[in-house]
């Protein structure tokens, strides 16, 4: 398989999301966007909840070595190391920090495999800043969670800010008259309801996650979504969903809910951009927000995947737009995707609708299948490819001398409040959005399949 690194070093720029990917990491992580490639067009908020504008830190010694020294260094700092330390590393990442990740997931399956390693004194997490967060949140007090690159945050997170979300939420007591720091018991309210519960995706900062548990609300993931409304509407009148737009509309839509009880909240505009009217009829109130790589898949790339694959199988993610969820034959997590891959019959032709890396990894997976990614761009997460491995050899030779880089660590009041809202939704169960393939609870282990 050749790697998305090399593949957009050598691709034409016509075939290639943005041809400075091609660049080093370290060349682009000080720019004030989220850097060249799928995200490039988003405005970083002043104050980021997500560390992207930090510039990396890296040694020149770390740039300057080439990709087999930095694999043998990698490989020493872990064999000495031992189980003093956890590789995490999102399926989203590159390859070439997956073949060292200890476990392979998504964000909260990497999270939980993390316990699964009780003498580990550091969590090394491939992956973005939220996520690290989650770790920090979830760890012993004594183990030191580490984001190699502080520059790896997302976009998506970053669309709804702690001050935005608290504003709105005052906008949202007024119209429904409640207090917005009264009591997040439902028996104490008409009719034994909260007025609205806020449900954050994972993909919100710790700030967010502990807003939701102080006002009685909950996180999701992709996997649970549905089973996480189920319990926000046994509790409440109405649910304000944040940070993505999409995978609140896809999940509500297949439950039932009318498209127009599904307003956007645009924290720019007053009462999010909506009246009276249009607030008092909401089931479900969805912040304006959205995944980058996952908005650019459309139907016109699945009719095209169709005309050119008769029988072909499509499957997406459900932070892509509506329209791509309804036309594919499948929808759902990260896992979810892994799964239904692995389910297909030898022979298949499965066209894929979620970032690049993970679709060219499950292509090498099961080669007794056609696989391919519905956007013929090569366009990975631009945050998520910021972890180069200079900067896991350097966070982990620096734990061999010592000394611990780039630690994240999350207040203590903030992350009592974050853990209540993610205990929640541990007790919430998974279910598929569509399709036939069922998610899997645990992170996989990182051995030669995984790679």
């Amino acid at each position: 398989m050749t790697s998305v690194a090399l593949r957009l070093a050598v691709a034409p720029p016509t075939e290639s999301c943005d041809s400075g990917l091609a660049a080093p990491t370290w060349d682009f992580d000080a720019l004030t966007t989220y850097g060249p490639g799928a995200s490039v067009d988003d405005a970083v908020p002043a104050e980021t909840t997500n560390a992207t504008t930090r510039p990396g830190q890296l040694p020149q010694a770390y740039r300057d070595a080439d990709e087999a020294d930095l694999y043998r260094r990698i490989e020493v700092a872990k064999e000495t190391l031992g189980d003093r330390v956890v590789v995490l590393g999102h399926y989203y990442q590159r390859d070439e920090i997956v073949a060292h990740a200890d476990f392979v997931g998504d964000s909260f399956q990497l999270a939980n495999a993390a316990l699964t390693r009780p003498d580990a004194e550091a969590i090394v997490f491939c992956g973005v800043h939220f996520m690290a967060e989650t770790a920090d949140i979830l760890a012993r007090e004594d183990q030191q969670v580490i984001l190699p690159n502080l520059a790896a945050g997302c976009s998506m997170a970053d669309m709804a800010d702690e001050d935005s979300v608290e504003e709105a939420w005052l906008d949202l007591a007024e119209a429904y008259g409640f207090d917005p720091e009264g009591s997040d018991d439902p028996a104490d309210y008409p009719g034994g309801k909260l007025p609205v519960v806020p449900v954050t995706y994972m993909n919100s900062s710790a700030a967010l996650k502990a807003f939701c548990g102080r006002h009685g609300g909950i996180v999701c993931t992709s996997s649970n979504a549905r089973t996480v409304l189920e319990w926000a509407f046994e509790r409440g009148e109405r649910v304000l969903f944040f940070p993505d737009q999409h995978l609140g509309r896809n999940t509500a839509k297949a439950m039932g809910v009318p498209l127009e009880q599904m307003p956007m909240w645009n924290p720019r505009k007053p009462l999010g951009g909506n009246d009276e009217a249009t607030l008092q009829a909401a089931t479900v109130i969805l912040w304006h927000g959205f995944c980058s790589v996952h908005r650019r898949f459309t139907t016109a790339q699945i009719d095209k995947a169709r005309a050119e694959y008769p029988g072909v199988q499509v499957v997406v993610h459900p932070e892509c737009p509506m329209p791509v969820v309804d036309a594919a034959d499948a929808a759902g997590s990260t896992e979810l995707i892994r799964q239904f891959v692995a389910d297909a019959e030898p022979g298949s032709v499965i066209a894929i609708g979620t970032e690049v890396n993970m679709v060219n990894r499950l292509a090498a997976q099961h080669p007794d299948k056609t696989i391919f990614c519905l956007d013929p761009v090569i366009c990975p997460c631009s945050t998520m490819y910021r972890i180069h491995p200079g900067y896991l050899a350097w966070v982990l030779e620096g734990l061999v001398a010592g000394e611990t880089h780039n630690r994240i660590e999350v207040d203590d009041d903030v992350a009592r409040h974050a853990r209540t809202a993610l205990e929640r939704m541990l007790a919430a169960a998974p279910k598929p959005l569509t399709g036939s393939a069922q998610g899997a609870p645990a992170a996989t282990a990182a051995t030669g399949s995984a790679r």
